[in-house]
């Protein structure tokens, strides 16, 4: 099944967006981050991506009462993500609510330790975010603030040979420029891993980038700023999960 999952990225409590994962291009959108939640909910959306940009800059989450909240006062499905890297902060972002969390610099930084994650908490609870710039292949963390020498397939490998099932990759050069996504790197991921469930995160535009997606094989499709721009309105989204 294919599945559309909102993003919220979350800058001192507010609902932000970002171009290309640069810090110096935010723009708030709301000072509500539950409300947007609540809407997304109302159409038939089942799952959320949360983004904590205060986390994945300063390596340790930091918006945990905004996942409380969306988890406490909705029936969303949260995947959190941003900072986390110890067993502490896993355990804790699933005590405020989230049912997965999506890691990106630990496992990078810590790949055992991101190994374990995976044996300890089931492959069901444990993503893999592996962000790249195309040009070079490179991992990026941190936010996408600091790029690695890790190569984004041998990185995926690693996991995927020790059970990995949910994988996100983003193109960071598309995020947030609406200028569609890179299905030609989501072809290639998907017939490297067949076997891994990939959400494409990056570039959505309209419901032809998602339904476009879905034909290549993917798993889903995480969209953020076509919405917060009006390109992608709550009927239209209401009306392709309706179809599915």
């Amino acid at each position: 099944m294919f599945e559309i999952i909102p993003s919220i990225w979350l800058i001192n409590g507010k609902c932000v967006r970002l171009k290309r994962g640069d810090f110096s291009t935010e723009e708030a959108i709301s000072n509500n981050p539950l409300e947007i939640a609540q809407d997304f909910e109302s159409i038939g959306i089942e799952r959320l991506h949360l983004v904590d940009l205060d986390g994945a800059r300063r390596g340790e989450p930091k918006n945990y009462h905004i996942l409380e909240a969306i988890a406490g006062y909705t029936n969303l499905k949260v995947d959190f993500t941003g900072g986390i890297s110890t067993d502490g902060d896993v355990i804790k972002c699933f005590e405020f609510g989230a049912k997965t969390v999506t890691i990106a610099s630990a496992a990078a930084n810590y790949p055992e330790r991101f190994s374990q994650f995976i044996l300890s908490y089931g492959r069901e609870k444990i993503n893999l975010a592996a962000d790249t710039n195309p040009e070079d292949l490179k991992i990026k963390i941190k936010g996408w603030l600091k790029k690695t020498e890790i190569d984004l397939y041998d990185h995926i490998e690693f996991f995927h040979d020790r059970g990995l099932k949910y994988l996100k990759c983003s193109d960071v050069t598309r995020d947030g420029v609406m200028q569609g996504p890179n299905f030609e790197l989501y072809a290639q991921l998907v017939k490297k891993f067949p076997n891994l469930n990939i959400a494409a995160s990056g570039g959505v535009r309209n419901i032809d980038d998602f339904k476009r997606l879905r034909d290549l094989g993917l798993g889903a499709a995480v969209f953020g700023r076509a919405y917060y721009e009006g390109m992608l309105k709550l009927s239209d989204l209401e009306n392709f999960i309706s179809e599915k």
